[in-house]
């Protein structure tokens, strides 16, 4: 399933400044990175998540500035919480949304960020959720761009409607 991702993002991770939500080990961030992008926050509750983290980013990525955030997502606060603890970074402009299935958290999350005015005006959100899940087609002016299932897995990405193309 990443590497089919990672083919549908093509070009667009080089370069690109990455937000890991609910980054668990950070596979997804860390696979942009190894694919070219510029930096990448990592946001998980879970010191010992942040830890498997920081020990990969040494090992593989000593250069790269990243950002490693323990950080609550689930309450309505994030966003600022968020924004407080990366006020130099660049917007992202990637990110990867992959909450714990079964906790109705993709919606919500989604939501807030999008409010949050935290993200690049050309940013694209990839959620990961359990394919019975339906997100809906809008959250503000991102938009649905594709929605691919794998497995017990779908993948919805959404884009700002202007870059819709």
């Amino acid at each position: 399933m990443r590497e089919a991702l990672f083919s549908i993002l093509g070009a667009t991770v080089s370069g690109s400044h990455v937000l890991d939500l609910y980054a668990g080990t950070g596979s997804l961030g860390l696979d942009a990175l190894s694919r070219g992008a510029a930096s990448a926050v990592f946001v998980d509750r879970s010191p010992r998540a942040l830890e498997i983290i920081r020990r990969n980013l040494s090992l593989c990525f000593p250069q790269v500035p990243a950002t490693l955030l323990r950080l609550d997502l689930t309450g309505k606060s994030f966003p600022a919480n968020l924004a407080r603890n990366i006020p130099d970074a660049p917007r992202p402009d990637l990110v990867f949304l992959d909450p714990p299935y079964g906790k109705n958290l993709a919606e919500t999350t989604l939501t807030l960020l999008e409010k949050s005015g935290l993200l690049a005006s050309s940013a694209q959100v990839v959620v990961e959720e359990r394919c019975t899940v339906t997100l809906p087609e809008r959250f503000g002016r991102l938009s649905l761009h594709l929605s691919r299932r794998y497995g017990e897995t779908r993948i919805s990405m959404y884009k700002p409607e202007e870059d819709l193309d």
